[in-house]
């Protein structure tokens, strides 16, 4: 079990997808994702296995949900700098977790 205030440390924030790219190195199919979280956090980038639910064009200037302060991850020759979330569906795909309203990139999720 983890604590309320290891809960507290894991900053989960809004961005919204600016760019997405193919993934052709990926193990299983992805996206690279190029992700504006705000004046005060920048841009990061993320690796997302979420091509058999969105193409590039449904992603494109939608807000996200991700962690943003877990350590890069390497994939391949892609540095992965947050972790998108999402739940999975029913075909075992993600569906990724957005706010219903458009806010501020960068607000934390409480």
């Amino acid at each position: 079990m983890m604590t309320f205030e290891d809960f507290e440390n894991v900053e989960m924030r809004v961005g919204t997808i600016i760019e997405v790219t193919d993934f052709p190195e990926a193990r299983k199919p992805a996206y690279q994702l190029t992700i504006d979280f705000g004046i005060n956090i920048g841009i990061l980038k993320s690796s997302a296995q979420i091509t058999n639910r969105y193409s590039k064009e449904d992603l494109k200037d939608r807000q996200i949900i991700a962690v943003v302060n877990f350590p890069k991850k390497q994939i391949g020759k892609f540095m992965s700098e947050c972790l998108v979330l999402g739940a999975m569906g029913d075909a075992n795909d993600i569906v990724l977790l957005q706010p219903d309203f458009k806010v501020e990139n960068g607000q934390r999720i409480a």
